[in-house]
């Protein structure tokens, strides 16, 4: 017995050595000045250290269907090569679909500038001047001149001069070689950008110069004139200009895009997430909090209640995280802020586990059996029911990282790598330690503990169905509240728009950032204020958001506030997403439906697909009720509650299954009943040990997933409610033969 204990020990200290290994140091280690000493072993998401995620839609409408066939895939080379020129450390950029590109940038900070480099179609051409002055009158009055367009030339005073240029350029930039930024030795340095252009487009520019000698020459940028000067002589070198009214940054960038080459077709940025640094290390820290309050607050109890064996759970429980952090740290997965939430969830299903095993005990001690046979058979007992448990919610797990996007893949990973964490921690490690602390018997007898309810008979059933009538009462107000509101039940991830959460120095009136939006146009934009009235999120339609912006900083001044995050997600994108989280919701009773029936019966099935419903639809309410929004995370929270409703469900219909194999000639109403009762204790420990963690989350994850924890929070009261009143009564209420045996 001792040898097969040593090599189990031996396996868990491993494994647990190779997490420790892996996973230190797991964030990043700073000195006092705040620059990074020692790079942290997970990858944090953009949510959490910063940065932008951009969506970009290719429009290949104006390509032929060669063209377009391998636009996309042309465009995310040229915009890689943008981004590897702009210094991005680690960027994502990917095809996404058939024309649609994901951009991630951690740390970038400079929106416009970011959004500029990377949407800039870089179109360059060469177009002669037409010089007839009655020719340009009439393209001014707009009489349409064959051969010609009309464009206008920004000037320093912000006059615009207007230039009639050929149609046909005469030269264009897949000819450029290099671009350089310069400055001119006249004009106090001004910055210019320098091209050189390859053999082919020297002999074109020399002899294009030699043949139009007092001629005009413009440089045309994405339809835009930049410069038009009088060609002087013939220039034979293959270099030309770009002049303007540039600061040294913008004749940077100019250069960084031609070098990079032109866009086979533009680009619409159709989704944006943008964090700021400030809020990301927030996030991280409020994160950190509470995992740190929750957890402390289930260990405490978990020791307090269990006493030896709450200990060993604790330690299982420590365990669990460090496996954790090791899988994400080998896996290469990313760290989002809902992942955090998933960290602080995986906690509460651990402790589900540990206290199914630690009552199956208990009731086994209780009948006669000695210590080392009531471990045995807990154990073995208790085997079934957490699998079962853990699957279902695995599969919600796994749907969500199909149909989500970012931070909510971050969820659905960190959650499944800790649903089978704490399946190894809960039925190996325990069990390894109690194994061996009884292996002499005479030194432990047995395991004491507390215990809420000794021999409840509470007659549930008598009551199903006023439960039945209050489920519907508080559904059908909910929806009501919920049909009332109408399109204010989505946020921006489902409707389209812009989201921007700004951080004041000072408390600011509403009501002046409310005549600011009015001043744009914007006056129907909804504002929320948090934070003592020093946090302020936006929520608009126009998407202006530069000019939001530059309305706070002439009012406020340009200090007083920072830019927390920004999120703009275009009306294509948003319809998008509500089908995937649709897709997702419908799967994921699909799934549970299957294997609920695989395991059990398909009456089973049914009565834990409508409980689900059930929980869904007053979480739903409840949202409605308090003025929150459906978005991403809401979702992730909505079948997160589905998975974690289905877990407790499961239990009990585990328990039905073996009671009524003992209790034959009793009616189904009674084993009902019984099994309820049997598993009450472990009911309600799982649900407050669950509450410890969310409520946790709640209370100080902070203000970006406050909505997110908040439908958990609901979702853990509304889930336990059903498994007792709605999932296993209404099985007697089914419409269908006697349960069979």
């Amino acid at each position: 017995m001792w040898k097969k204990l040593k090599w189990k020990s031996i396996l868990v200290v491993l494994i647990a050595g190779l997490a420790i290994w892996f996973s230190y140091p797991p964030l990043d280690i700073h000195d006092e000045n705040g620059n990074v000493v020692n790079k942290g072993a997970i990858n944090l998401g953009l949510d959490l250290q910063g940065g932008m995620h951009l969506v970009l839609q290719v429009d290949t409408s104006k390509l032929t269907p060669d063209e377009a066939k391998d636009a996309p895939q042309r465009a995310l080379e040229v915009i890689r090569n943008r981004i590897d020129q702009f210094g991005v450390m680690e960027p994502v950029i990917q095809l996404q679909g058939n024309n649609r590109l994901l951009v991630q940038l951690p740390g970038v900070t400079d929106r416009e500038r970011a959004k500029e480099i990377i949407g800039r179609t870089a179109h360059l051409e060469f177009k002669l001047v037409g010089e007839d002055a009655e020719l340009l009158k009439k393209a001014i009055a707009g009489e349409e001149v064959e051969g010609y367009e009309l464009k206008y030339m920004e000037r320093k005073e912000g006059k615009k001069e207007p230039f009639l240029i050929r149609t046909e350029a005469v030269l264009i930039g897949d000819m450029l070689v290099n671009a350089t930024t310069e400055f001119s030795q006249q004009g106090f340095g001004q910055p210019y950008v320098s091209l050189e252009l390859n053999d082919k487009g020297a002999d074109i520019f020399a002899d294009l110069t030699g043949k139009n000698i007092g001629s005009r020459l413009a440089v045309v940028l994405d339809g835009q004139i930049y410069t038009a000067p009088v060609i002087r002589e013939r220039i034979p070198s293959g270099r030309a200009q770009i002049t303007g009214n540039f600061s040294v940054q913008e004749a940077k960038d100019i250069a960084l895009i031609l070098r990079a080459g032109a866009l086979p077709a533009p680009v619409e940025i159709i989704e944006e997430r943008s964090v700021g640094p400030a809020l990301g290390k927030d996030s991280v820290q409020k994160g950190i909090n509470a995992i740190l309050i929750g957890g402390m607050g289930v260990l405490a109890f978990m020791a307090v209640y269990y006493l030896l064996t709450g200990l060993i759970a604790d330690f299982a429980l420590l365990l669990n995280i460090v496996l954790i952090t090791g899988a994400l740290s080998y896996f290469g997965a990313t760290l989002t802020l809902p992942g955090i939430a998933g960290l602080v969830l995986t906690i509460g299903i651990a402790v589900d586990a540990n206290v199914l095993i630690f009552e199956r005990i208990r009731e086994e001690f209780k009948l006669g059996k000695s210590l080392r046979a009531a471990i045995h058979a807990g154990y073995d007992k208790a085997f079934w029911t957490i699998l079962d448990a853990n699957v279902t919610t695995l599969i919600t797990a796994l749907i969500l990282f199909q149909f989500g996007t970012g931070p909510v893949r971050g969820f659905a990973t960190t959650l499944s790598i800790g649903i089978i964490s704490s399946m190894f921690t809960a039925l190996v490690v325990t069990r390894l330690v109690l194994d061996i602390i009884t292996l002499n018997n005479s030194w432990i007898k047995k395991l004491p503990m507390l215990q809420f309810f000794r021999q409840p008979n509470i007659q549930f059933i008598k009551f199903r169905k006023i439960a039945y009538a209050v489920s519907i009462l508080v559904i059908v107000v909910g929806m009501a509240f919920f049909i009332h509101r109408g399109d204010k039940n989505y946020g921006i991830d489902f409707t389209g728009g812009t989201l921007q959460q700004f951080r004041f120095t000072e408390a600011v009136p509403a009501e002046e950032v409310r005549n600011i939006l009015s001043d744009i146009g914007l006056g129907e934009s909804a504002i929320q204020q948090f934070g003592e009235g020093k946090g302020i999120i936006i929520r608009s339609f126009g998407g202006k958001t530069k000019e939001i912006i530059s309305g706070l900083e002439e009012r406020f001044g340009a200090g007083a506030f920072k830019v927390m995050r920004v999120e703009a997600v275009g009306p294509a994108v948003g319809a998008d997403l509500r089908r995937a989280a649709i897709k997702a919701l419908i799967f994921a009773m699909i799934g549970i439906c299957l294997y609920i029936s695989f395991r059990f019966e398909f009456r089973f099935a049914i009565t834990a697909i409508i409980a689900l419903f059930h929980d869904v639809l007053i979480s739903l309410g409840m949202i409605a009720f308090t003025g929150r929004e459906i978005s991403l995370p809401v979702i992730a929270a909505l079948l997160t509650i589905v998975g974690y409703s289905i877990n407790d469900t499961i239990v009990l219909f585990d328990r039905i299954r073996e009671d009524r194999k003992f209790m034959r000639k009793a009616g189904q109403k009674e084993i009902i009943n019984t099994s309820i009762n049997q598993t009450l204790s472990r009911t309600v420990l799982t649900s407050l040990t669950t509450l410890f963690v969310v409520l946790a989350l709640f209370l100080f994850g902070g203000k970006v997933i406050n909505d997110f924890s908040f439908v958990l929070l609901v979702g853990v009261l509304v889930g336990t409610y059903s498994s007792i009143f709605i999932a296993s009564p209404l099985l007697i209420d089914w419409p269908s033969r006697k349960l069979s045996t």
